[in-house]
């Protein structure tokens, strides 16, 4: 009896355990661990006030944007807020980034949690950068934390240890641990290999990103990170593999990266491994908002993925809408007076919408030959450059970051078209340098446009003072087929020296084309005697009192030449300065070889012949086989 009882107890035990344990698989499998929402833009570009859309319709605006970050905290209470870079220079408030840090500041009283730095942050020079954590710091406010893990200045920058003093003060760092509603977070920030690129003055150097962020994960995951953001200003792209998609493959414990500096808009996360990637698009036109959920296997589960537009269906928060008029104020104040203009102050109108150019779109911008046209008059009428000799002047779709509305035409409109950079003077807003390049350096720059911007649409160019055509279907670095200055008629002499206007950015921008061409371009901008100019800021234009003329001031003055009578319908649409042809005409396709053309055909010609040399011989030797063969069986027969 003794054994039977102990029999049935053993059997007892088993059943319960046996009836326990589809509940402890339950638990582990879809039972939830854990959740995170997170809240998260990129690319704000200084964007404190709506910008109006090509149908009229405003986004935007950092008192909606606070607005609707209140109403999304109202169902997701223990949500993180997060930027992945470019939060600054987009707008006349940019101007006050050194002296006042007007985005670090409004970003902390919206209540974000973490930022990181992109190429943007930049723009002002490292000293910049480093002014700009200083004056954040002067404040009294909450300030949100500055992740960088691979961005650091440079060992021989003679300003250092300034920078590091300035980014220590401020409390950058690499990572950070942050608890939120029983969930660890792990989060760091990361600039890309792109965004390095595009920051030609920062002077930082940049550690390979997926080693950084290799480093970042490990430490974090021994400190108790439950759930690891990587805030990335490196980008993603819908048509190919981009650099955070790498960075997915790469570094796999990486739950959440947050993509900025392509301006990519996802309407669904990147799903690479167990990594989502997410891309709210540009200039506050959305609020991104992810919840990821996940099991005790730590198998994550998307919850809700949003893109919530910034169109004043929340309102705007009085708060946030106060300090942004104060930044206005300041900027007329501080920047604006000095030109003679106020933030508002309408230079003309216009009867039509100029859009940004579209990628891959090669015919033409209307924006970008009115702002190469502005440059070429500014160059002459504030300048003073001479009016006989011929005169190039050109600019990028890189640097045309806003559209110019149908309707009345603003101070602070036209400065959203060209806000990049800074001058010598340390001020906002790039110079109009003057250069000279050859005739064949000036067909490089037609190549350019013609060849490089079907790899780097940021690359695509707009000019003014010369006519040009190309074929889209020749070879690469020989595709264009014509080129003629508009002032003369005349061809451009490779040999000879043409004067050309361009912004100290896009000129500095000028010279990486050899590298991105292979070395089979060189442009290498001179000054007028032929000699390489070594520093481009010895060649700024400058107005009448000595003030740098600054690129946005220069359309701004031609378009308020207009008057009343409003911007000319000319520029609605190209104007046939630029001639794209496909044809697959042989003769069009041939004509005016360079010397890789006419390598890539003899090659190919060699080619044709080995194959046709190879062919024949084949099919003679199977003949002969053939017929050799035959004989040999009646002679044996």
């Amino acid at each position: 009896m003794r054994r039977k009882g102990h029999f049935f107890r053993i059997l007892l035990t088993a059943v319960l355990l046996l009836g326990l344990l589809p509940l402890n698989i339950w638990a582990a499998e879809g039972q939830s661990a854990g959740e995170a929402t997170v809240l998260f833009t990129h690319d704000l570009h200084s964007c404190f006030f709506p910008r109006v859309q090509e149908g009229g319709e405003e986004r935007g605006g950092f008192a909606r944007l606070a607005a609707a970050l209140t109403e999304e905290r109202t169902g997701h209470p223990d949500a993180l807020t997060v930027d992945a870079g470019d939060f600054s220079s987009g707008s006349l408030v940019q101007t006050l980034s050194t002296t006042r840090a007007p985005e670090l500041v409004t970003l902390g009283a919206m209540g974000y949690d973490a930022v990181t730095a992109g190429n943007h942050e930049f723009d002002n020079g490292p000293l910049g950068f480093g002014e700009m954590l200083t004056a954040a710091g002067r404040g009294s406010g909450a300030l949100p934390a500055l992740v960088m893990a691979n961005y650091r200045p440079a060992e021989d920058d003679p300003n250092r240890l300034d920078l590091q003093r300035a980014m220590a003060a401020y409390g950058v760092q690499e990572y950070l641990l942050l608890e939120r509603g029983g969930v660890t977070y792990g989060i760091f920030g990361l600039m890309g290999q792109d965004a390095h690129a595009s920051a030609p003055t920062s002077s930082f150097v940049l550690e390979e990103p997926a080693q950084a962020a290799q480093r970042c994960v490990s430490r974090l995951e021994e400190q108790g990170a439950e759930f690891i953001i990587c805030l990335s200003h490196s980008g993603t792209s819908q048509t190919s593999v981009s650099e955070d998609e790498e960075l997915a493959r790469a570094v796999p414990e990486i739950d959440l990266i947050v993509s900025g500096h392509t301006h990519t808009t996802l309407p669904e996360p990147i799903v690479v491994g167990d990594t989502y990637i997410v891309s709210a698009g540009s200039n506050c036109e959305n609020l991104g908002s992810i919840t990821l959920s996940w099991n005790g296997a730590g198998e994550k589960t998307l919850e809700e993925y949003r893109l919530i537009p910034i169109d004043g269906t929340a309102g705007e928060d009085p708060e946030i809408s106060a300090l942004a008029q104060d930044w206005k104020e300041q900027v007329d104040i501080g920047y604006l007076g000095s030109y003679g203009l106020t933030y508002d102050q309408v230079l003309t109108r216009s009867d039509f919408f100029l859009p940004l150019p579209q990628a891959g779109v090669q015919d033409g911008n209307g924006l970008g030959e009115l702002t190469a046209d502005s440059f070429a008059w500014a160059a002459r009428t504030i300048a003073g450059l001479p009016e006989g000799e011929p005169l190039i002047a050109l600019t990028a779709d890189g640097v045309l970051r806003a559209p110019l509305p149908r309707g009345n035409v603003t101070t602070a409109q036209v400065f959203d078209v060209l806000n990049v950079g800074a001058g010598a003077d340390g001020t906002a807003g790039s110079p109009l340098i003057s250069c000279y390049l050859t005739g064949k350096e000036l067909r490089a720059v037609l190549e350019v446009d013609a060849t490089v911007s079907t790899l780097m649409p940021e690359a695509q160019l707009y000019l003014s003072g010369v006519d040009y055509s190309f074929n889209t279907h020749r070879m690469f670095f020989n595709k264009v087929t014509g080129a003629s200055l508009t002032q003369t008629g005349e061809a451009p002499e490779n040999g000879k020296l043409y004067r050309v206007v361009t912004s100290l950015y896009c000129g500095q921008m000028l010279s990486t084309v050899r590298d991105r061409s292979f070395g089979l371009l060189s442009i290498v901008p001179k000054d007028e005697n032929g000699q390489p100019a070594t520093n481009l800021e010895d060649y700024i234009l400058y107005d009448s009192s000595g003030h740098e003329l600054k690129e946005w001031y220069a359309l701004a003055a031609y378009l308020q030449s207009f008057g009343q009578d409003g911007i000319p319908t000319s520029y609605a649409w190209p104007d046939g300065r630029k001639d794209v042809s496909s044809s697959w005409n042989p003769i069009e396709l041939i004509k005016s070889p360079s010397l890789l053309t006419i390598g890539v055909l003899l090659l190919a010609a060699a080619l044709i012949a080995a194959v046709a040399l190879l062919v024949r011989a084949l099919v003679r030797r199977r003949r002969s086989g053939r017929y050799g063969g035959y004989r040999r069986r009646r002679f044996f027969k």
